[in-house]
This record gives C-alpha cells, structure tokens and sequence, in this order.
C-alpha cells in the first residue's frame, strides 16, 4: 500500500501527523472506557475533521470491522489524511496512554475486586455509558435525513437490531447478517436506482 493519502475532503482536516497522534490521545483519555459520544463531538463539532454524516458512514463501516470501532475510525482517518504513516500515527495516539493506565487499573484493582462499593461503583459507571451511547444516538438522528434508504427505514432497522439484540437474546452476529444483509441490499438498490 502506498503511503500517499487519498484526497481528504474539502472541510479541516488535521495538521500534522503529530495532531493526529495528540488528538487521538485526548480523545482516547477523555473517553476511557467508553468514547462514541466523545468522538462525535471532537471530530464533527469542535475539529470538524468529519460532517455527520461522513462521522455515520465511517462508524458503521467502524462497527462491522473487527476490533474496537474508535480504534478502526482512528485508522480510517489517519490513512485518510496521511496514509499509512497517518493511520500508524493515530493508533498510537488511541493506544498509548490507555495502556499505562489500563496496567496501573489491573495491578491496583487486582487488591480491592472483591469490595462491594467497588462492585457497585463498576454497575454504576456502566449505566453512566448506556446513557451516553443513547444520547449520541439520538444526537446523530438528524444525519439520517440525507441517507439513501430514508430515516424511516433507517430507524425501523435500529428498532428491529434493538428488539432482536436485547429482547429476543439473538446473537449480534446473526442479526448483523440478517439486518446489516436487509440494510445493504436496499441501499444498494436505491443507490442503482439513483
């Protein structure tokens, strides 16, 4: 693969390499454990590295790819403005800092795993994530306006995964084939169709 970057759009886009290794860093510090609606908000709002919809588009593709999805997107978008240098520079800046804390996390937790208030305090934090991914969710809706398939179909899909996923306990494997295969098949026949 070359290392030359395809052509970035025409909105901001990162300086250096450096920028991105230290955006990604913040970004990946400011969101431990849990970064959807921080990147949202660092790389379409206040950097505007990516519109809405492009930040969609890139977190679905993100999703289906193996491995965590921010980490997948900060890839994306290294390569995207730097090539391969870029998506390297990136990763770093999304990996680095987390693991030194991750390693001091295991090493101090490993002490004090069996206290209840420490067993409450982790129940706690994930409804914390719950909440934020919901509210990001819900932010982003307005993006679905310009999608191919029409926020409609768009949402009857969310609303059918959900169902499956959480009601009907269907492996998320089976209802990614199942929805994403429905999802993609429709989107390319109004895109064929356009």
């Amino acid at each position: 693969m070359p290392d030359t970057p395809q052509e970035p759009p025409q909105h901001p886009g990162p300086e250096s390499k450096t920028d991105l290794f230290v955006s990604f860093s913040l970004l990946a510090l400011q969101g431990f454990g849990g970064v959807l609606a921080i990147v949202q908000r660092e790389l379409v709002e206040k950097k505007r590295w990516l519109t809405r919809e492009e930040f969609l588009e890139d977190w679905a593709v993100a999703q289906i790819l193996p491995g965590p999805n921010v980490v997948n997107l900060s890839l994306m978008i290294g390569d995207r403005y730097f090539g391969m240098r870029g998506a390297l520079a990136a990763l770093a800046g999304m990996l680095a800092f987390p693991l030194v804390i991750v390693i001091a996390i295991a090493a101090l937790f490993a002490g004090v795993s069996d206290v209840p208030q420490v067993q409450g305090a982790l129940r706690g934090m994930g409804a914390v994530a719950s909440g934020l991914i919901t509210a990001t969710g819900l932010k982003l809706i307005g993006a679905l306006k310009s999608n191919v398939m029409g926020a409609l179909a768009c949402i009857a899909l969310a609303a059918i995964t959900f169902v499956a996923v959480a009601w009907l306990r269907i492996p998320l494997t089976w209802v990614l084939l199942g929805c994403g295969g429905v999802a993609c098949s429709w989107a390319y026949k109004k895109l064929g169709a356009a």
